[in-house]
């Protein structure tokens, strides 16, 4: 494991700014390489009412990324599409510790709840 970093704390934002952001519980039901990228793998998640692909970086970040197929995790789930490398991601995984260094994990749910749960 990588040597923790501590950041700074941001500027601070307005309780409307955080209303904003949309973060939703889903299901990862399948984890796919993206053969042309180094660092993405696609994922298929289940937000209850809908699915999306999510592309993630997390090829290098674990030995197994298929260890998290199954799990819940966090997701932003009102960002604008995105084309990475011919897979359109219409999301963004919410993982803790990219931003310190450190080996990312998934943020998950102290107990399983219905998928598409929201957070805030």
């Amino acid at each position: 494991m990588s040597a923790f970093k501590s950041k700074e704390v941001k500027k601070n934002i307005s309780f409307k700014d955080v209303q904003k952001i949309d973060i939703r519980v889903g299901e990862i039901l399948a984890v796919e390489d993206i053969k042309a990228s180094d660092d993405l793998m696609k994922l298929t998640v289940d937000f209850g009412d809908f699915k999306r692909i999510i592309v993630a970086g997390i090829k290098n970040e674990r030995e197994n990324p298929s260890e998290i197929k199954g799990l819940q995790g966090l997701f932003v789930v009102n960002m604008p599409e995105k084309e990475m490398f011919g897979v359109v991601s219409e999301g963004m995984l919410f993982d803790l510790g990219y931003e310190n260094g450190i080996t990312p994990v998934l943020a998950v749910p102290e107990k399983k709840v219905p998928n598409g749960t929201c957070a805030g």
